[in-house]
């Protein structure tokens, strides 16, 4: 644990993925810091670490243990002191962190839109019938099926390069990333048709970057304050309150995104089955300061909508 302010002595442990995206983030949390309280980069440290989720990349997440297989061992190595804060990309999070950590410091978010990614220029309502389309993410499989019935779905998992890799290979014809993770990684190149939140809701907390520490770290505490971004804290409240509200995991296909207009914030959330057969959607307005009260609201609506079963794995 930091007694004070970091220096190259007694580097600030950033732990991190080590995916290109992953890194991007740490470098990004490493700069906003560097910036806030004068410090050169050599006061902090990367500490990359290995994750289940990077670790088996031939099994489906919801195969192998959903969302905290991207986080487990990470939260571990800031348990244990190895490391004195944790970036992670939010819609990775489980609602809930082990006792004794803290998640409450959130960057600026980025573009929440998913990006459909085609070698042939394709739009989403373009792919010709009977095409396949990857992705390894269960919600836009659902979404996907929902709304074009007529393509074939297949697991499809790895960084952009080994994506388009993928995809050059003819493994499937078309696929979705992040606009976040592209923008992020200043991903220019990449052959995408943008789509709009009114087409494909996004996945809860898509774009915000989360930095995680231990809850009796005082220093961290005051230093994370500065740069903690006020309004995305406010709209992943409204989101990660319907989340668990609705036991979110990846084995569940959820969207939602909360936006703030003046005082108020807007919560709009979509629930599927997972052969996307039936979505339920919701709509709610109400006061910012109540957005975690609004996101519970919306997540006890929809499970009473949905009824048992609905989220059954078929």
């Amino acid at each position: 644990m930091l007694n004070a302010l970091p220096t190259p002595a007694q580097p600030l442990r950033i732990g991190t993925r080590g995916s290109p995206l992953a890194l991007a983030q740490a470098y990004e949390t490493r700069d906003r810091l560097a910036q806030a309280f004068a410090l050169p980069h050599e006061a902090f440290q990367i500490e990359v670490i290995k994750v289940t989720g990077d670790m088996v990349q031939d099994k489906a997440l919801r195969e192998i243990g959903g969302k905290g297989l991207f986080t487990r061992e990470i939260e571990d190595a800031l348990l244990d002191g190895s490391i004195d804060i944790a970036v992670h990309s939010m819609k990775d999070m489980p609602v809930e962190q082990p006792a004794g950590l803290l998640l409450d410091c959130y960057l600026p978010r980025e573009d929440v839109r998913d990006a459909f990614v085609s070698l042939h220029g394709w739009t989403l309502a373009d792919v010709p019938a009977g095409k396949v389309i990857g992705t390894s993410s269960l919600r836009r499989r659902a979404q996907i099926l929902a709304r074009r019935p007529d393509l074939t779905v297949v697991e499809f998992r790895g960084n952009v390069q080994t994506r388009l890799k993928k995809l050059d290979e003819g493994v499937a014809d078309a696929t979705f990333l992040a606009m976040a993770g592209l923008n992020r990684l200043q991903r220019g190149d990449v052959p995408l048709k943008a789509l709009e939140v009114e087409q494909m809701l996004p996945a809860v907390a898509q774009g915000a970057i989360g930095i995680e520490r231990r809850a009796d770290d005082r220093i961290i505490e005051g230093m994370l304050a500065v740069i903690h971004d006020g309004p995305t804290g406010v709209r992943l409240a409204a989101e990660r309150a319907f989340l668990a509200g609705l036991d979110g995991s990846c084995h569940t296909p959820i969207a939602g995104l909360a936006e703030i207009i003046g005082d108020q914030i807007r919560l709009r959330g979509e629930v599927l089955r997972p052969d996307g057969s039936e979505a339920i959607c919701d709509d709610m307005r109400g006061a910012a300061v109540d957005a975690a009260q609004i996101g519970a609201e919306m997540a006890r609506k929809l499970r009473g909508l949905a009824g048992e079963g609905f989220f059954t794995l078929g």
